[in-house]
């Protein structure tokens, strides 16, 4: 009997080891898993499309008075790179946000002016009559847009023969300048449409402006142009406008699909650093299809990504010409 208790006695002492075994088991799995687990990593700031931390400007603190305006050239050499189009949303953008507006249709083609709905072959006066008669004011030249707060000054082809003519005015690189003078005091901003060339026109507009724009397709051929861009702006900070300033270079009809747009873009980052916006419009077929609609991106598909790129402009725009 001794013997049987001493049995029972020894089984009840190994139940505790039985039952044990598996918890320790499971402890080590859980400090070996813990050991060789990746740790954490902060994924960090994200990134824009520029391959720099996406920024989110401030919204601009509303005007309790007008003017004076602010002068902003967009120019590139390059046609078909966005200036016609840049030039109608950011300034409706910026009217949005409460700031007067004044587009210059600076280009024979008149495009400006079709994308605001305008037909430059029915108009009486135009910025041409401006620039060399004396037959006009600016009240009866300068139209409404559909877009509060923003106006436009159209042009058409009778431009084209302002850069011949003007060869031999007086102080010609300065005409759009006198013209623009007086109308200063009524705008916040005065954004000029630039001919795609680097002729007396677009010199003139250099001229007049305290800042410049760069629009840019996001492709090989435009880095080259940006360059010839670059060395113009140069000789006209020395020679005709000293205060002019580079206020960005804005890439256009970007594509991220292509593995070219993104290594433009990575190449143009590199080469002028912060001077190129955090902004990047992308390609829709939104921006054709409101030039047909005569009306800005904002309006004709607010809730769109193309609106609400150029609205990250606008505000981008407004916070580096209070900081410059």
């Amino acid at each position: 009997m001794e013997h049987d208790g001493e049995v029972r006695h020894e089984d009840q002492q190994q139940e505790p080891t039985q039952v044990d075994s598996p918890q320790v088991g499971a402890s080590r799995a859980d400090t070996s898993d813990a050991l060789f687990a990746a740790p954490e990593v902060d994924p960090g700031p994200e990134l824009g499309p520029t391959g720099r931390p996406w920024p989110e400007p401030p919204d601009p603190e509303p005007l309790t008075e007008h003017g004076p305006a602010v002068v902003i050239a967009l120019c590139n050499q390059k046609g078909g790179v966005g200036k016609t189009t840049t030039t109608i949303n950011l300034g409706a953008s910026l009217a949005e946000l409460g700031r007067r507006v004044l587009l210059v249709d600076f280009d024979p083609q008149g495009s400006l002016s079709v994308g605001l709905g305008i037909n430059p072959h029915t108009l009486d006066l135009s910025i041409y009559n401006l620039l060399l008669g004396r037959d006009a004011t600016a009240e009866e030249v300068i139209r409404p847009s559909e877009v509060e707060g923003m106006d436009i000054l159209p042009a058409n082809i009778d431009l084209s023969a302002a850069e011949i003519q003007l060869v031999s005015e007086v102080a010609r690189e300065q005409t759009l300048q006198r013209l623009l003078r007086p109308l200063r005091a009524r705008y916040d901003v005065i954004l000029i449409d630039c001919a795609p060339s680097l002729g007396l026109l677009t010199i003139n507009a250099l001229t007049a402006a305290d800042k410049v724009i760069m629009p840019m397709e996001c492709e090989f051929f435009a880095l080259r142009g940006i360059a010839l861009l670059t060395d113009t702006i140069t000789k006209v900070q020395d020679r005709l406008n000293p205060d002019l300033e580079v206020l960005g270079i804005l890439g256009t009809m970007y594509d991220p699909r292509t593995l070219h747009t993104r290594e433009v873009m990575e190449r143009v980052v590199d080469a002028f650093g912060d001077v190129v916006f955090h902004s990047v419009i992308r390609r829709t077929i939104k921006f054709p299809e409101t030039t047909v609609a005569g009306e800005p991106i904002t309006t004709y598909a607010s809730n769109s990504p193309g609106a609400a790129s150029y609205r990250l402009l606008a505000r981008e725009v407004l916070q580096r010409c209070h900081a410059g």
